[in-house]
Formats: structure tokens, sequence, C-alpha cells
């Protein structure tokens, strides 16, 4: 069957990465955590201090990033390593939630990052998931998908994965650190957070981790098929 850019979108704690982790491993694709590059600089940004209203700084900054991924086995997901560390537990610490959609809402952190996330999608058979993937990294994916949720089951969500982490934190903080993140994703200038016109509407309310991961597999499952049948009918055509 043949191979295709699956791009995920939606609101922070869908269950996007989750989702495009299960759906990556299931067939035999490479995950591509774009939230994760996001954090990474984002961590870096904070650990030396760079002021994000300094566009040169900024810009001298991200010339001294250099993010990699390595698949984790074990867990069945991408452990992202800056400038050779691996971050993958820091990057989802507090501080950095409270920051990044900042960091993300730069262009030149946006422009280096998209340049890099489309290299990693040129061989196909890849599963991408953020905020933009499908209106502005891989706007051709043969599948897009949306991902919504009502904002006191992702707070919920999100608690409770923090609370996976050891990390404590109140249910009223994580709805207001949702809500400004949706605020900011929304409307930044460059590659605000919405939906593709041909993107497929899921809302994972009301739906278990199970149900949201056979969903798209069913869309990807339509879309290669149909991208099959394409190729096979040129063929003939050609003939």
């Amino acid at each position: 069957m043949e191979k295709i850019v699956i791009a995920i979108d939606g609101f922070s704690a869908c269950g996007k990465s989750t989702t495009a982790t299960a759906v990556a491993h299931l067939l035999g694709y490479t995950y591509i955590d774009t939230g994760a590059m996001y954090r990474a600089v984002t961590l870096y940004f904070l650990n030396n201090y760079i002021k994000l209203t300094d566009p040169r700084q900024v810009s001298k900054s991200l010339n001294n990033i250099e993010l990699g991924f390595e698949h984790a086995i074990r867990q069945q997901e991408s452990e992202i390593y800056l400038n050779g560390v691996n971050v993958s537990k820091e990057i989802r610490e507090m501080f950095v939630t409270e920051k990044v959609s900042e960091v993300s809402a730069l262009p030149q952190v946006r422009e280096k990052l998209v340049t890099q996330q489309q290299k990693f999608g040129k061989r196909k058979g890849v599963v991408v998931d953020g905020r933009d993937i499908g209106t502005v990294v891989f706007p051709e994916a043969e599948l897009k998908v949306f991902i919504v949720a009502d904002l006191e089951i992702r707070a919920a969500r999100r608690q409770a994965e923090l609370l996976q982490r050891g990390q404590l934190v109140n249910l009223e903080t994580v709805i207001r650190n949702l809500s400004k993140r949706d605020r900011l994703d929304t409307s930044r200038s460059v590659g605000p957070l919405k939906q593709a016109p041909d993107a497929h509407l899921i809302d994972t309310t009301h739906l278990t981790f199970s149900e949201q991961v056979e969903e798209v597999l069913n869309l990807a499952t339509s879309a290669m098929l149909k991208l099959h049948q394409s190729k096979n009918h040129h063929k003939v055509k050609q003939v």
C-alpha cells in the first residue's frame, strides 16, 4: 500500500500526540512530534535567558540549536534530543508549558522548525501532529485530521498527565493555561491554529483512546486506498 503523510492538528490536551504515536506505531510510520520541537526550543530559550522581544538574539540562538529524534522501543514513542541531550521529560515541565505558545508564535522559530519538519516528511510514511501541520507544514498531506474536545475534559486529562509525571497542579491553573494557549495559538500572525478545509474533524470529548486511534486508522486506510487507486488509474490511462 502507498505510504502517505498524516497531518494531525488540534488544541492542547485533545490527545493529538498520544493518538499520533499509536497510529504511527500501528502503521509502521515515523512519528514527528512537532510540539516537542517547539518545547525544546522554548527550554533552550528559558535556560539561556533569551529575550523573546529581541529578534536578533532569537535568530542568533536558533543557530545554536540542534534537534533530533530517537525511537524508544519500550515506550513505543520518540524521544527528543536538544544539542545531544535527551530532554523528553524536561520539556513537559509546567514552566516550559507556560511559555511554549509565546515562543511558537515567533516567526523566526516557526520558519526554522517548519523547514526541518518538511524535510522529515519528504519520504512519506510519517504521522505529524501540531497546530499548523495541515495548513502550513504539509498542505498537500493525503490525510488531515483536526482534533477538538471540551476545555474541562482537556484540563482534566492534562492534570492527570502531569500527575503521572509527579507534578501536582491545581485544575483551575491548568484550565487558565489551556485557555491562554488556545487564545495565543488561534490568534498568532504566523501559522495560526485552524482547521484546514479538507481536514476531518474528530471530537474526542466522549471518545476513549482506542476509539480515537481507530477512527484515525480508518481514515488513513481510506486515504491510502484512494491514493493507490488513483495511481493505478493514472497508469492505465498512460498505457
